[in-house]
């Protein structure tokens, strides 16, 4: 996966690119013809979490070939002790109804799996007519909630931290059009 392309620009804190613009692209084309075929004839809902999932939902959209509606959620973390480790809180709730929609929620990446856990049940008690997970990043290894078996997966990614294509760093790097490494000890 690794690879020695060059950077847009440099960074010491950038390591390998992980995943190149072409296999994101790649991947999300035959990503967006498995949606549009399996979702045709029904009305579709997208959900995504802002901020993270914004370039990947922005490019899975225009790989589809159905009509398809489209809302955000935001939301807001807590984790600096073991007691809020991960807690979730709503800061922006959803403009459409749920209600007997088919819902794909669209994700960057899954990790422990806590914050997917939380929309998903908060999304399922709107009781729409189905509820399905699409996400760029698998990352099974952090996993602690293990009842996500997403329906549509990117890429599985080994255990280290990433930046780029929407992913950041203190806000940095989501304007990367590919996955690298983030190493902020390298120098």
């Amino acid at each position: 996966m690794d690879s020695t392309l060059p950077l847009p620009w440099p960074g010491d804190d950038i390591g390998p690119i992980v995943l190149t613009e072409e296999q994101i692209q790649q991947r999300i084309a035959e990503l967006g013809a498995n949606i549009s075929r399996d979702y045709a004839g029904k009305d579709l809902l997208v959900i995504g979490v802002l901020k993270g999932v914004f370039v990947f939902i922005a490019d899975l959209l225009r790989a589809m070939t159905i009509p398809v509606t489209v809302d955000f959620l935001a939301i807001s973390r807590y984790g600096p002790t073991e007691q809020t480790h991960g807690v979730v809180n709503l800061t922006k709730d959803l403009d459409e109804p749920l209600t007997g929609r088919h819902v794909l929620f669209i994700e960057d990446i899954i990790e422990t799996g806590f914050t997917t856990h939380f929309i998903m049940r908060t999304l399922r008690l709107r009781q729409p007519e189905s509820l399905n997970v699409c996400l760029l990043l698998n990352r099974i290894t952090r996993r602690r909630i293990i009842d996500i078996e997403p329906a549509y997966v990117g890429f599985e990614i080994p255990d280290y931290y990433v930046v780029g294509y929407g992913l950041d760093s203190k806000e940095r790097y989501r304007n990367l059009p590919y996955i690298a490494k983030f190493e902020p000890n390298k120098r």
